[in-house]
């Protein structure tokens, strides 16, 4: 599950060619204005019913929430106890994490680095960030995360999730970059680098997003579970579901983020033994291979 990168559009077909044969005269002296007022006239019914439908059936994106509740929506999801994420294991999570070769990838303070690639429209982006997420906060600390939901006219329509842009990730294990190229309208946010490019490039082929690299051992593209899974849910409620045990959002939520703390405790060398020593962990490590 995943979404293309988008590509250059195409141009649009050439205009028709302009009429050149004479009007035809009004049969039996009806007005010349009579056939083309009632063509309007329908027209004008079928786009305003277009217009209604559209109104009462595309969803309104909920209002981003005040930083202090964010806060609490990331504490409660942070505060998965460990005793419960060694419960879940992969849950029902679809390993999409690949081993990958190539020169370690380091970020800014020399620390191995976890790249990600999405985009704030993205629904798959959307449902991935939750894990991610909570896979990272177990090696360090986000600020300036905020609140967002995907597009209201893709697939899964106004996901809630959070954006990384502007967010930062401090971690004395190992550094987190991320690129939002776009808003959730479609807007240019962010601009990879060329060497972020050629990293896609090498290691996502199908082009799709979210696209995520652990220090260039691991990587994946796509989500581990539907969207469709946090529809019309609020932010505190999708916290609270991955918090609650036996849920499908715990499982799935849960279960992506142990597949990645594992990616990244093989990035550490298994540290901090807190997080990376735990028997889910561990049997997961032996499972990416």
């Amino acid at each position: 599950m995943a979404a293309k990168r988008p590509q250059p559009g195409r141009k649009g077909a050439p205009a028709s060619p302009r009429r050149t044969q004479p009007m035809r005269k009004p049969v039996s002296g009806t007005p010349a204005w009579v056939v083309p007022t009632a063509v309007v006239g329908a027209l004008a019914v079928i786009i305003a019913a277009f217009l209604v439908y559209r109104y009462y059936t595309t969803p309104l994106p909920p209002k981003p929430l005040a930083p202090d509740t964010t806060l609490t929506v990331i504490s409660t999801l942070a505060g998965v106890p460990a005793a419960r994420s060694d419960t879940v294991g992969q849950g029902s999570a679809d390993n999409r994490i690949k081993p990958v070769s190539g020169a370690t990838l380091t970020g800014s303070s020399g620390k191995p680095e976890v790249f990600y690639l999405g985009a704030e429209y993205c629904p798959y982006c959307a449902a991935q960030r939750w894990p991610l997420i909570l896979a990272m906060s177990r090696f360090g600390t986000f600020s300036g995360l905020h609140t967002t939901s995907s597009s209201s006219t893709d697939v899964f329509p106004n996901t809630p999730t959070f954006t990384f842009h502007g967010a930062t990730y401090t971690s004395q294990y190992l550094d987190f970059r991320a690129v939002e190229t776009e808003d959730r309208a479609g807007n240019a946010l962010e601009t990879p680098t060329s060497q972020d490019q050629a990293l896609v490039r090498q290691y996502d082929s199908s082009g799709s997003i979210p696209f995520v690299d652990f220090g260039n051992r691991y990587a994946f593209a796509g989500a581990m579970y539907s969207p469709d899974l946090l529809a019309g849910m609020s932010w505190q409620a999708v916290a609270d579901a991955a918090a609650q045990s036996g849920s499908p959002q715990e499982a799935a939520i849960v279960g992506s983020a142990n597949l990645m703390t594992a990616a990244v405790c093989r990035m550490t060398a298994d540290q901090p033994s807190t997080v990376c020593a735990s028997p889910a962990i561990q049997a997961l490590e032996k499972k990416l291979g």
